[in-house]
């Protein structure tokens, strides 16, 4: 069974934090630079908050002419549901789509292993299906001679 440890291991361990008191402008200004859809927002070692561009959206609608100069923690999600390395790639998938999250925090107790998103499990399961296709169709060539011909 896949589970979170190896997707993070083929996916790196690179981490994208902000903190709580960053100004909007400058998380939305580290997003772009790096090219990512999301944040974990840490204070003093904790995870405390996830920042995606799902409430950036949603701030901006609601704050369309001095939304930048807001903090981080005042529109986080202050409560993201997080995965350990041991979480399975298909509790992953479920709790992705029950609560509508394109990212997960992996965590280990305190500290914080990664993020799985929303890309990185469709690539996995790409991967093992291929692997799976690979092993299967290399069976079928092996398949043992029962020592009966159909001539």
């Amino acid at each position: 069974m896949l589970k979170v440890s190896e997707i993070l291991r083929v996916k790196g361990d690179t981490l994208y934090t902000g903190t709580p008191d960053m100004t909007v402008a400058n998380a939305v200004k580290s997003m772009s630079e790096l090219d990512i859809g999301s944040l974990v927002i840490m204070e003093h070692g904790q995870l405390v908050g996830m920042l995606t561009f799902r409430e950036l959206i949603r701030h901006w609608d609601a704050h369309p002419e001095q939304g930048n100069s807001y903090t981080v923690r005042s529109i986080m999600d202050d409560a993201p549901v997080s995965v350990t390395p041991n979480t399975s790639a298909d509790e992953v998938q479920r709790l992705m789509l029950d609560k509508h999250a394109r990212y997960i925090p992996v965590m280990d107790g305190p500290l914080l292993l990664g993020v799985i998103s929303f890309y990185d499990m469709a690539r996995a399961i790409v991967n093992a299906q291929e692997f799976e296709n690979k092993m299967l169709k290399a069976y079928i060539r092996d398949w043992p001679n029962d020592g009966t011909t159909t001539d």
